[in-house]
C-alpha cells in the first residue's frame, strides 16, 4: 500500500459519496498511487455517517482503493480520530484529508509526488492562500499564528493545516508521543523532519455544517499555546514583578506627598484600588495555574485518547474493539 489517506468524520454522512466518487476520479490520474487505503474514522457521528460509509465498502470505488471504517465509542474530538487513523494505517505514505471535499484528493497526490520525486523531504504540507471565513475569524487566525510562534517553543507556518502528506517515519514519530491532550499542528513542528509547504485554496464544503464553533477554535487554540509553552507561567511572575515596582514607586509617592507636600492622602479609594487590581491579578494567576495542574491531573490517570466501539475492513471483517492508546 502506497499511500493511506485518514478522513476524520462527525456527521458527514451526506459527503461519503461524493468524497469516494472524487477520489475514483483522481486515482486515474498519472501521479494517483500505486494503492490507496482510505481509513474513515467516524468520531462519534449522531447521523448516518458510519452506515454510509460500511454501505460504501460494499461497492469498491476503484479496483485500487482499500478502505476501513472505525467508529470511535463516543466524539473524542478531531485530534483522537486522527490519532486512531494513525495507529491503523498501512501505507508506507499517510495523510489527513477532510470528509468535506473542501481539500481536494488531487492535491494529496500533488503532496505524493512530491515525495516521491524528492526522497530528502519527509513530510509535505499544505498552506491555505485565502480563507473562506469572516474577517473576525480571520483576524483571530493571523493573531493565533503570530502569538503562537512569539512565545511557543515550536515555529508554526502561518495558515498550515493537518492537510498533509507524510513518510512513515514521521507517522511512527507521531505515534510515540502518548499525551492526552493533542494539537497535531504543534506535535509536526515539535517532531521536526523536513518539510515542504505547497498552497492551496479550499473549495466550499460540499453539504452539512461545520462542526468547530467560534468558541472551540478558540478553546483548540489556548490548548496548543499552553500544550507547547510554559509562557502564561512566566507572564505571571514578569507581571508579580511589575505590580511590585509599581507598588513600590506610589508607596514613595504617598510618603512623599504626606511628609514632604503635606497633603492629606485619601486611604480609602486607594485601598479599595489596590485591593481590586492586586485581587485580579491572583485569580488570573490561579486560572493559569489551574489550566497546567488540570491538563496534569488528565494526563496522570492515564486514560486512553479514544476508545474503538467497531473496526470494519473491506474484506468484510466486521471486529469490535476494544479501546486503544
Amino acid at each position: 500500500m502506497e499511500l493511506t489517506l485518514i478522513i476524520p468524520c462527525h456527521n458527514e454522512a451526506e459527503n461519503i459519496a461524493p468524497l469516494l466518487a472524487r477520489m475514483a476520479e483522481c486515482m486515474e490520474q498519472l501521479d494517483a498511487p500505486d494503492g490507496l487505503e482510505l481509513v474513515f474514522v467516524d468520531d462519534g457521528s449522531t447521523d448516518v455517517t458510519f452506515a454510509k460509509i460500511a454501505q460504501a465498502m460494499d461497492a469498491p470505488a476503484h479496483p485500487r482503493i482499500s478502505m476501513k471504517a472505525i467508529e470511535l465509542s463516543r466524539n473524542f474530538g478531531k485530534e483522537a480520530a486522527m490519532l486512531a487513523g494513525l495507529e491503523n494505517a498501512r501505507g508506507d505514505l499517510v495523510g489527513f484529508i477532510d470528509a468535506d471535499l473542501q481539500q481536494d484528493p488531487a492535491t494529496s497526490f500533488k503532496m505524493l509526488n512530491y515525495l516521491r520525486e524528492h526522497p530528502e523531504v519527509d513530510c509535505v504540507a499544505a498552506v491555505q492562500e485565502e480563507r473562506h471565513e469572516g474577517r473576525v475569524l480571520k483576524w483571530f487566525k493571523r493573531r493565533f499564528y503570530k502569538a503562537f510562534n512569539a512565545v511557543g517553543d515550536v515555529e508554526l507556518p502561518a495558515n498550515a493545516s493537518d492537510f498533509r502528506v507524510f513518510r512513515r517515519n514521521v507517522a511512527d514519530a507521531l505515534m510515540s508521543m502518548p499525551e492526552y491532550f493533542r494539537f497535531s499542528k504543534g506535535l509536526f513542528a515539535w517532531v521536526g523532519f523536513r518539510t515542504h509547504t505547497i498552497p492551496y485554496t479550499p473549495a466550499k464544503r460540499h453539504a452539512g455544517s461545520t462542526s468547530w464553533s467560534f468558541g472551540s477554535l478558540m478553546g483548540y487554540a489556548l490548548g496548543g499555546i499552553v500544550s507547547f509553552t510554559t509562557w502564561p507561567l512566566r507572564l505571571i511572575l514578569y507581571v508579580g514583578m511589575l505590580t511590585s515596582l509599581v507598588s513600590i514607586i506610589y508607596l514613595l509617592v504617598v510618603v512623599f506627598e504626606y511628609f514632604v507636600v503635606g497633603i492629606n492622602v485619601p486611604g480609602y479609594p486607594t485601598l479599595i484600588c489596590i485591593t481590586l487590581l492586586f485581587a485580579g491579578i491572583v485569580m488570573l494567576a490561579l486560572g493559569i495555574f489551574g489550566e497546567y495542574l488540570g491538563r496534569i491531573y488528565i494526563e496522570g490517570k492515564h486514560r486512553p485518547v479514544y476508545l474503538t466501539r467497531r473496526m470494519i475492513e473491506q474484506d468484510g471483517t466486521d471486529q469490535e474493539a476494544d479501546g486503544l492508546r
